[in-house]
């Protein structure tokens, strides 16, 4: 209830917009191996020190993505554009969400194969913050989250003069659109470098075929905790075979 009363007086402090809401973002997302190597339970600190000292500056690995976002969908994918077309992976990862509904359909190229997460939206735990600072040119608020499977805290900025649920990955639900999130304290971060409000009509649109092994909200998450589980009993990174926030 807490944070519909915030939804609703957020909304209502907002100018009345001449069009509907939609747009692109583009993100730059960064991880940080030697952040995410420190935090394995299995490396010693010597090991970590050597993966430190052998990476130094060099750590932080870069790309481009894309979200499309209208007041009732969004897809968010790699931008291969600022690559001119060329991604080394030859499959793309999608996030689609249709907030009108409630459903979502994610296709997540990991662990060697390819599968479709298709079901309803998963209800996020966000507590908002009073904590602000300006993204790409818009005021956003702060939001919290303890991610218990992935064992993983979430920090997302989001801009109220923008009032979509849309954001990167699988973040979303909150009064706002997402414009940076934070991975226990800079682990990996997404940040919105640019913010277009046009028409996406077209470019919002899912592909006509979707080919994976479909999953659901349950099955997702018993694939990752057990991936995370037993990667690490090996002595193994888990997160070289899939996303650090999947």
């Amino acid at each position: 209830m807490k944070l519909i009363r915030i939804l609703l007086f957020t909304l209502s402090t907002l100018p009345v917009w001449a069009q509907p809401v939609e747009g692109v973002v583009t993100y730059e997302r960064v991880q940080y191996w030697t952040k995410i190597n420190a935090r394995l339970p299995f490396l010693s600190q010597e090991e970590k020190d050597r993966m430190k000292m052998t990476w130094g500056s060099s750590d932080g690995y870069k790309e481009k993505t894309v979200l499309y976002f209208n007041e009732n969908q969004s897809k968010y994918t790699k931008n291969t554009e600022a690559t001119g077309g060329y991604s080394w992976s030859k499959e793309e990862d999608i996030f689609y969400r249709d907030f009108a509904n409630g459903t979502q359909k994610s296709l997540l190229a990991m662990l060697g194969k390819t599968y479709l997460l298709d079901d309803s939206l998963p209800e996020p735990h966000w507590k908002i913050m009073n904590q602000i600072k300006d993204i790409s040119g818009h005021v956003c608020m702060l939001a919290v989250m303890d991610d218990t499977v992935r064992k993983q805290t979430i920090k997302a900025w989001f801009a109220d003069d923008i009032p979509v649920m849309a954001g990167p990955e699988k973040f979303f639900g909150l009064p706002g659109l997402i414009l940076e999130v934070d991975v226990n304290d800079g682990d990996a971060i997404i940040t919105a470098i640019k913010v277009e409000m046009k028409p996406v009509t077209e470019e919002i649109k899912l592909p006509k075929k979707l080919k994976g092994k479909k999953l659901t909200n349950a099955q997702y998450e018993s694939l990752i905790s057990n991936h995370i589980q037993v990667s690490q009993k090996a002595y193994r990174n888990p997160y070289w075979d899939m996303r650090y926030w999947y």
